[in-house]
């Protein structure tokens, strides 16, 4: 590890991408590996929404996978670096996050899963990336540093706190803040009611039928990834794009909009240095979506309200 060592218990910590691209990219195949599992067992929600993961207390878990008559689920532990698997019967496997290839990681946790008594047979290759090398034959990816990987985590942590508490603003259509292991990043979409046009698709290694069903409806979406800024970036797109879209007065300043990415991004390393890191991504999360609704002419009267709503009668009953 180098110097995103220092820090590593603050709230928001330091973690440059260019310290752990390899691990990065490793952890990618890894995670991809695990979606996909529960992505052949789990019943198909609107906009894939049953196959993404979400940041647990101790990193990235399925939450529960239905399977015959009962249950398991699958976690990345990176505190004590193991994937974690468990099963509604009882037993309990675990595979070891480090340095090791993908073709070894697949075949261990696929050997877990068959001790399990779970059968699991998955797309051989990831989404999504370019090449897409079987699972089974990457040997390229293979590195693990476990700092970084905890460090990642608790970015998550952090951007997953701060899109939960915006999220509760909106009594619409909206999905959980999960994490997106085509993509590697950890999203919350709002959706304003109406149909979106078909989407053209063009994503690498991915059927543009997926797209199509993933952007099936008008949104808003915000997130984190790690890349985009030194340290990652949050973003934030609508689809489709309304006019005036990308021109719209997003804060906080440093928040600009990627003509490239075709959204509005803001370097985490701003975030983490500021005074009130909460207060500002929460603007850019609040005004990016703004940009969206007003452009597109949503109905935020029917579509928001404050969390705060009934505190008046929970607080009379205490």
């Amino acid at each position: 590890m180098t110097e995103h060592v220092v820090g590593e218990r603050r709230e928001w910590p330091s973690l440059r991408v260019e310290d752990w691209t390899e691990t990065r990219d490793t952890l990618h195949m890894w995670t991809q590996i695990v979606g996909k599992i529960r992505l052949v067992n789990a019943p198909l929600l609107n906009h894939w929404w049953q196959v993404t993961l979400y940041v647990s207390p101790r990193g990235l878990t399925t939450s529960t996978i239905p399977h015959r008559g009962g249950s398991f689920d699958m976690e990345f532990d990176f505190i004590d670096h193991q994937l974690v698997i468990r099963s509604s019967a009882g037993p309990l496997k675990t595979v070891a996050l480090e340095p090791k290839p993908v073709a070894d990681f697949y075949a261990q946790t696929m050997a877990a899963l068959a001790e399990l008594g779970i059968e699991a047979e998955i797309q051989s290759h990831p989404n999504e990336v370019e090449p897409a090398i079987p699972f089974a034959e990457d040997h390229e990816h293979a590195s693990y540093d476990g700092e970084a990987a905890n460090l990642f985590w608790r970015q998550l942590l952090r951007a997953d706190r701060a899109m939960s508490e915006f999220r509760s603003h909106f009594v619409g259509k909206v999905s959980p803040v999960h994490f997106f292991w085509g993509s590697m990043d950890l999203a919350c979409t709002r959706f304003s009611g109406r149909a979106a046009p078909s989407h053209p698709g063009g994503a690498p290694n991915c059927g543009d039928w997926v797209m199509v069903e993933g952007y099936s409806r008008e949104l808003s979406s915000c997130g984190f990834w790690p890349g985009g800024g030194d340290e990652g970036a949050f973003y934030a797109y609508a689809y489709p794009e309304p006019d005036g879209f990308s021109t719209y007065p997003v804060t906080p300043a440093e928040a600009f909009y990627s003509v490239e990415n075709g959204q509005f991004l803001l370097p985490y390393e701003v975030v983490r240095g500021a005074d009130d890191p909460e207060g500002m991504l929460g603007q850019f999360l609040q005004t990016t979506y703004e940009a969206a609704a007003e452009r597109a002419e949503w109905d935020r009267e029917m579509l928001e309200d404050h969390p705060d709503r009934w505190s008046h009668k929970q607080l009379r009953r205490r």
